[in-house]
């Protein structure tokens, strides 16, 4: 089976992404869920995190198991948590998705409350992490993604991508 991991900055449309594939058929997965993921604390110092004193993170056990299960066709995830990189091994394809800072902030407030960056302080951090950890995304990227297009075009393009 090929592992594909679509990461990018909240906002920039990895679960409407995931959404789409899972609508087309594919086996996908949105880690950014408390299914797959969980806040921990985290030094409040740290300025890299999504929230003052909390972490987002994925759960290791959970995640472990869905990259190492054998099958056929393509596993698609998405997601951003501090922890991804260890999981980088099990992973075959790391799509980047990206949209300039001001087209994030458009499309943060639109979410239903209740989901990260929905918060005028959330688009705050969001806005200054993408100066920090977006480079970061992109060191260990195999390919981006500009999704400022429609959605069902970013799915064609990520389509092509790993065919």
């Amino acid at each position: 089976m090929k592992r594909v991991l679509i990461t990018g900055m909240s906002g920039t449309g990895k679960s409407a992404v995931i959404r789409e594939l899972v609508t087309q058929g594919y086996q996908a997965h949105d880690l950014d869920t408390p299914e797959w993921s969980e806040w921990i604390d985290a030094d409040p110092s740290d300025t890299l995190t999504p929230s003052h004193g909390k972490d987002w993170v994925w759960r290791e056990d959970r995640v472990r198991a869905l990259l190492s299960a054998s099958g056929d066709g393509t596993l698609f995830i998405s997601g951003c948590a501090e922890n991804m990189g260890q999981f980088y091994p099990l992973i075959d394809t790391v799509i980047l998705l990206s949209a300039p800072v001001r087209t994030l902030m458009e499309r943060l407030p639109a979410r239903p409350i209740g989901n990260y960056g929905h918060t005028a302080e959330q688009r705050r951090k969001v806005e200054g992490l993408v100066s920090t950890i977006e480079p970061l995304l992109r060191e260990s990227a195999d390919y981006e993604i500009d999704t400022r297009k429609p959605i069902h075009a970013t799915v064609e393009e990520v389509l092509r991508l790993v065919s």
